[in-house]
């Protein structure tokens, strides 16, 4: 397209020089010249009266390649008569440059070609007078003039993100207000584990759920299919919509581009992928066709947004026992950045299975408390003897706030921010100051000051290392407030891995809500170090939360917390 464009300085170049001659020009203005009047005139026309053009032989080839390669092979036998390199007067000379301010302006003298009118006057003459005058192609890139224009800085307001439903599957209730009135019973979830013959091994207890159906929820054919780490996402995510007033009505108006899921699992659907292990052993076609996505964390997620036809982000996050912080966080991120307006986010998680169950107590973590199942999680308890497997799902239903005001949605809480940070230390062990670094930045993130911090749910699994230190990480930046209180949701539901955080933030926002916190239970003989006027006991409490924490830490050194405030309708502090 470049050769194109300069062919017509091509053709002049070469019928200007078959005019002319090929004469050396000693001549300056006034002087003698072997040319006929017709020609000087000509070039008094086009360069001024006396302007050199031409002053010594040179081979055209040596000057302008391209002018062979362009017009083929037949010009070579002009290379011996035709000499364009200008005289060094030339490039001192006042008058006007032979090529002007544009190649395709040709400003020959105050006239340019008639053939060259018609093109685009472009940038980068000099450049091109300058490969003219090394002897360099012609045949470069032309960029188009491009006018300035000066950028404008929209003045946005900022976006904040509100909690408007939530959905929870556990041991204590399949729907957020049951689950925390039972919490606030101080009604323990754990029992003797039923789904399968554990006699002979030396954990029998987990937060087992008992009855669950997803009737009305799920349709037959996926449920006889899919693993349980699915069926309970599903189920609290459209619980979540329920709870959150998303009537037919109201997703038939939501902008589904904007409309995301990102729902974790720290171990996915181990029984499906076990189960497949077992058809192998007899013959590859006794597999489940859908073992492999029925397997992978993602899936939940994304069978959620086909049932809902959301094509906003959709993605699983797996960060062991932080998984569900993780979620939230990031989902929550998605819409201060306005790359979504509505977000379900959590966790969800079913390893109470034989491979699930004897994995943990190959790693000596599980309590062996079978006689008391109630009261086996004990965290900050001398006699602990390790965490209870629990199981379940919590999904929040978090919304722009003018998004949820719009539609007159139920506002319970509002979503402040978090962090994440990595211990890089030990796969199961904390990091003395990991924790402590995690909280900080949680709070210089959401920008909140810890004083007005009153209320945390601790990760606090009932294992000695754990919970010592987070209490330490608290007393470092909370111990000066005398309004701290501080529980755990895992005494009495156990641990739910992925999915802790999520139903811990279903109980944390319930909390905010009611104004009551729920006890931590079978704390009867607690640690020196614990100061049991800031742990919460047997009793719930009445709290005016101000600002909640609700950490979750999970093996590989993975920390996060995340924080919740009341909803207000001016929240500048």
């Amino acid at each position: 397209m470049a050769m194109a464009m300069v062919a017509p300085l091509y053709t002049w170049l070469l019928a200007a020089a078959c005019s002319y001659g090929a004469s050396s020009c000693e001549n300056r203005s006034g002087s003698a010249s072997p040319m006929g009047r017709r020609a000087r005139r000509r070039l008094q026309r086009m360069g001024g009266a006396g302007s050199t053009l031409i002053c010594s032989k040179q081979s055209y080839t040596s000057m302008l390649p391209d002018v062979a390669s362009f017009c083929g092979s037949s010009l070579q036998g002009l290379s011996s008569c035709l000499s364009f390199e200008a005289c060094p007067e030339y490039y001192s000379s006042k008058q006007s440059p032979l090529f002007g301010e544009g190649i395709f302006g040709l400003g020959l003298g105050s006239r340019p070609v008639r053939a060259a009118r018609r093109q685009p006057k472009v940038a980068g003459a000099g450049n091109v007078l300058q490969s003219i005058r090394s002897g360099k192609a012609l045949a470069i890139a032309i960029q188009p003039v491009r006018e300035k224009t000066e950028k404008k800085k929209l003045i946005t307001k900022p976006r904040r993100v509100v909690v408007t439903g939530m959905g929870v599957v556990s041991s204590l209730g399949h729907d957020a207000d049951s689950f925390y009135s039972s919490l606030l019973a101080g009604r323990s979830g754990v029992s003797v584990i039923e789904s399968f013959d554990c006699s002979e091994f030396p954990t029998r207890i987990a937060g087992e759920i008992k009855g669950f159906s997803t009737d009305g929820w799920v349709a037959p054919k996926f449920s006889r299919r899919m693993d349980k780490f699915m069926l309970y996402l599903l189920t609290a995510g459209k619980k979540a919509l329920e709870d959150g007033g998303m009537s037919a009505d109201v997703m038939g108006d939501l902008d589904k581009s904007k409309c995301g899921i990102l729902i974790g699992s720290a171990l996915g659907g181990m029984k499906v992928f076990n189960d497949a292990i077992e058809a192998l052993r007899v013959s590859y076609r006794k597999m489940n066709p859908f073992c492999v996505p029925f397997a992978t964390t993602n899936m939940g997620s994304a069978m959620l947004a086909m049932d809902l036809g959301w094509m906003g982000p959709n993605y699983s996050i797996s960060t062991a026992c932080a998984t569900s912080n993780f979620c939230i966080l990031s989902a929550a991120n998605h819409i201060l950045r306005g790359e979504a307006d509505v977000m379900l986010s959590g966790g969800s998680d079913s390893a109470i299975i034989p491979i699930g169950l004897g994995g943990f107590i190959a790693c000596r973590s599980l309590s062996q408390r079978n006689n008391a199942p109630h009261k086996a999680s004990r965290p900050w308890d001398v006699d602990r003897d390790g965490f209870v497997m629990g199981e379940g799902a919590g999904v929040l239903l978090l919304e722009e706030l003018e998004h949820a005001k719009d539609r007159g949605a139920t506002i319970y809480a509002e979503f402040l921010g978090g962090s994440f940070t990595c211990d890089a230390y030990h796969m199961t062990e904390p990091h003395p100051e990991g924790i402590s670094l995690c909280i900080e930045n949680a709070l210089a993130q959401a920008g909140v000051r810890k004083e007005d911090v009153n209320y945390v749910n601790a990760h606090a699994t009932s294992t000695r290392a754990g919970d010592l230190q987070e209490y330490k990480a608290l007393m470092k930046v909370f111990g000066q407030n005398p309004e701290l209180k501080v529980n755990s949701t895992k005494s009495m539901i156990g641990h739910l891995l992925g999915a802790a955080g999520a139903v811990e933030a279903v109980a944390t926002v319930q909390a905010i809500r009611t104004g009551w916190i729920h006890p931590t239970i079978n704390v009867d003989n607690p640690e020196k170090e614990i100061d049991m006027n800031i742990i919460v006991g047997a009793q719930k409490e009445r709290l005016d939360i101000k600002v909640a924490l609700s950490n979750s830490f999970g093996f590989g050194g993975h920390n996060s917390s995340i924080l919740f405030s009341p909803y207000v309708e001016s929240n500048d502090n």
